[in-house]
């Protein structure tokens, strides 16, 4: 990673993956709202936050791990990393909703396998999603399908954050419980500065800002 590139958050890539106008609205104009599904989410990772260390079961289990990658421009956190008897390593992610395949979350967990495996240079081979809804978990593969894609979202973070667009609205299933559903409002923007698309999200260039 360049001295002056800044790290994309682990986050981000959750956020890109669900809505890529979320991740430019949280992570490019420092938008942020909560309601009720952010505030069940935050209340759930309030003891993996906590970053202790515990042995369970033959295994210790470091909650609120730093992650990072050189290579691939990565920091964050881990919600808990389990270390096991084998020497294996498994990241391990809290979730609100209930157990379902959601890519965004296995992006964001392989991302966190690809830092773990250039920090500790070990193999990391799995991972697994707690869902709280239903008190279940799944396992999640880290095969070279699922880690290619991750490495292409992370490039497409970071495409976004050097650009600084902002995308048009998907206006669809996903903004029903999205909390920057009211924060989310081109059209009227659009309307009232009388803008188009291209206009609307995209920021002036440095020869239009000292003009």
């Amino acid at each position: 990673m360049a001295a002056d590139d800044e790290g994309v958050m682990l986050s981000a890539i959750d956020h890109y993956a669900y809505c890529p106008r979320r991740c430019a609205l949280i992570h490019v104009e420092q938008v942020w709202d909560e309601n009720v599904f952010t505030l069940q989410g935050a209340a759930l990772h309030e003891r993996a936050d906590e970053g202790f260390t515990t042995f369970e079961a033959g295994k210790r289990i470091e909650r609120a791990l730093p992650l990072w990658s050189e290579e691939l421009g990565l920091i964050g956190k881990a919600d808990t990393v389990e270390f096991l008897a084998d020497g294996s390593v498994r990241p391990v992610e809290y979730k609100r909703g209930a157990r379902a395949a959601r890519a965004q979350d296995d992006l964001q967990l392989c991302a966190q396998a690809l830092c773990l495996e250039e920090m500790l240079g070990v193999p990391v081979t799995t991972g697994a999603i707690f869902y709280h809804a239903s008190r279940r978990t799944r396992e999640v593969v880290f095969d070279d399908k699922l880690r290619a894609a991750t490495r292409e979202a992370i490039a497409q973070v970071r495409d976004l954050l050097r650009t600084g667009r902002i995308p048009p609205p998907v206006n669809d299933a996903r903004c029903r419980d999205c909390s920057l559903l009211h924060a989310c409002q081109p059209q009227a923007l659009a309307a009232a500065a009388g803008l188009d698309e291209d206009e609307l999200f995209t920021p002036p260039s440095d020869e239009e800002m000292e003009e």
